[in-house]
């Protein structure tokens, strides 16, 4: 493996902050640290830029133990939300500043800079002042200044989240390609090996080739987006990437769960076992008079809310209260009316914890 985490905790005062994580990363993947606010993502990313010293695990780098390498011998990059750039500098000059700190030729920066202004979007930019650029081109600087040097490991904390949505939007997806594409211009032909911090689940997924959940310190679930998405783990994982159908009932067969709702059928549980559901927000198939199905439900219609596509209902069942996407395409009757669904057997399953 190219980075390990082993075993990494860490505490301020008598706060826990990091309990017991470890991960691995192969060379020329992106991985996303992804949890709310407070879950030890950032602490982490500075327990492998070397800026904090775990109190018990070790970081390794190709095998090599770094956990008490000093932050300049570790060779990595740092892309930060706030830019950090020096604004009596010109845009070349701050891409040009870590290539004059390995005191290359003066020919060779000018390549190189050249080289990341263009991959970053930035061709011709080289003589502007950073006053004079947006918010997205700012961040265009501080991203190719830390891949100019060739980094073995790049560390980005948040970078996206200074900016307006829309242009979130455009850079999460130009941030993977610039990162998948640069490996070979520095040298590096797997790829540069990246991690990246973020709140954000669709910027996790556009960019990340694996995404780590976090939660109070812990890894929840480490997997591809897909994989996170169509098989979250916990409820707390379902719930932060916004699945709220979730029901707790007792197990009377492999395959049905006596729930407040009724008895679902379900693959995959134990007899006599409580067992956590999870009903994926796409589960629900509205049902016209007649029609027979699997896990046939009456329920409430409470809210619909229109999202173009598909619209979310948001219904009752015995209290228990769910929301569901249905095509938009569907008429629904007014809120307060009785409505009868079906939900997919294939679209419920259980969830690790309670």
């Amino acid at each position: 493996m190219f980075l390990e985490l082993r075993d990494i905790g860490k505490s301020f005062g008598d706060k826990p902050v990091l309990r017991g994580v470890s991960l691995a990363l192969a060379a020329g993947e992106i991985v996303v640290l992804l949890g709310p606010s407070g879950c030890g993502k950032t602490t982490l990313l500075r327990i492998i830029a070397g800026l904090e010293t775990p109190d018990h695990g070790r970081v390794h780098l190709l095998s090599q133990d770094i956990t008490d390498m000093p932050i300049h011998r570790r060779d990595f990059g740092f892309v930060f939300q706030d830019y950090a750039l020096f604004p009596h500098k010109n845009v070349a000059q701050n891409v040009a500043f870590g290539l004059r700190m390995q005191n290359l030729p003066k020919a060779a920066i000018q390549e190189r800079v050249a080289q990341v202004l263009a991959l970053v979007g930035l061709a011709g930019f080289g003589e502007r002042p950073i006053h004079e650029l947006s918010g997205g081109e700012q961040q265009r600087v501080a991203l190719a200044r830390s891949l100019a040097p060739a980094p073995r490991l790049l560390l980005l904390d948040e970078p996206l989240g200074a900016l307006d949505r829309a242009l979130r939007e455009q850079l999460m997806l130009e941030l993977r390609r610039i990162l998948k594409s640069a490996g070979e211009m520095m040298g590096q032909p797997e790829g540069i090996t990246a991690v990246y911090v973020t709140h954000d689940q669709a910027e996790a997924f556009a960019i990340a080739d694996r995404v780590a959940v976090m939660n109070a310190g812990r890894l929840e679930q480490v997997g591809t987006p897909q994989e996170l998405y169509g098989r979250p783990a916990t409820p707390f994982v379902a719930r932060f990437l916004g699945m709220e159908n979730i029901v707790v009932g007792t197990a009377v067969t492999p395959d049905r769960v006596q729930t407040a709702m009724g008895i679902l059928t379900v693959d995959g549980v134990t007899p006599g076992e409580t067992v956590t559901l999870l009903l994926r927000p796409e589960a629900a198939r509205l049902l016209v008079d007649g029609d027979t199905a699997v896990n046939p439900i009456t329920a409430t219609l409470q809210e619909v809310s229109f999202r173009g596509r598909y619209q979310i209902i948001t219904v009752t069942v015995a209290d228990v209260v769910l929301k569901f996407e249905v095509d938009t395409a569907v008429t629904l009757p007014p809120p307060g009316s009785s409505i009868q669904f079906a939900l997919d057997a294939g679209t419920i399953f259980p969830l690790e914890g309670s």
